[in-house]
């Protein structure tokens, strides 16, 4: 595996991004609260859709993608698309109608909420889609994040389908998302769903670490840490 000093890990730039995103954030933030009447209930929640977006851009502008044959490239993709609609599926930002949704076929929903939590959802006789920017970018980072893994096991790809099985980064927003389903509607579910966001949170950006630097490969981060600072 090869290393990379901790001065690799954030370069002048990503401070600069980091910077201004927040200010960014700060801004709109303040501007919505200050034309509607409601007020958080707990401020960490109305932050944690930026902690969602600025690690995973952070992120997908830092990855470095391996050169591989075109044919391993494509099944790669097709591989992490899958990934994406899982994921999507599983928060049920995609499915199929219920009967109440049903309802509303042929629709276009837009909900309100806090910056990064709005809602836009299609409604048809087929399926609904649902696109929440928080989720929506974090959930596309993440499936690119798969398909880099794949392609970064020595351009192999038997072993990029092993390293996705075993990929605990990959894992780890599956498993939250089932996690109120196995424990049915216990007192573990009740606490689970009531800090469904901290744990979500605190999931993603794992996963985000663990798929960005892949320990024990020849993983993403030590060859963009190799490049040195700008």
């Amino acid at each position: 595996m090869s290393t990379t000093p901790l001065t690799g890990l954030f370069r002048r730039r990503d401070l600069y991004f980091l910077i201004v995103a927040v200010w960014i954030e700060l801004f709109l933030l303040v501007g919505y609260f200050m034309v509607r009447p409601e007020r958080p209930t707990l401020l960490r929640y109305t932050l944690y859709p930026f902690v969602w977006i600025n690690v995973a851009v952070l992120a997908a502008f830092r990855v470095d993608v391996p050169d591989v044959p075109r044919r391993h490239s494509l099944l790669a993709a097709t591989v992490a698309s899958v990934y994406f609609l899982v994921l999507l599926y599983l928060t049920g930002l995609i499915g199929i109608p219920s009967d109440d949704l049903l309802q509303f076929s042929g629709t276009v929903d837009i909900q309100a909420g806090s910056p990064g939590t709005e809602r836009l959802r299609v409604i048809t006789d087929v399926f609904h889609i649902s696109v929440i920017p928080y989720r929506t970018v974090g959930f596309l980072v993440l499936a690119y994040l798969v398909y880099v893994t794949l392609l970064d096991f020595s351009g192999s790809l038997a072993a990029g389908a092993l390293g996705l099985f075993s990929c605990v980064g990959c894992a780890f927003p599956i498993l939250v998302s089932l996690s109120t389903g196995l424990f049915g509607s216990s007192a573990v579910a009740t606490a689970v769903y009531s800090a469904q966001f901290d744990i979500s949170t605190a999931v993603f950006v794992l996963a985000i670490v663990i798929l960005y630097w892949q320990p024990g490969t020849e993983g993403t981060l030590g060859s963009v840490g190799s490049q040195g600072t700008d």
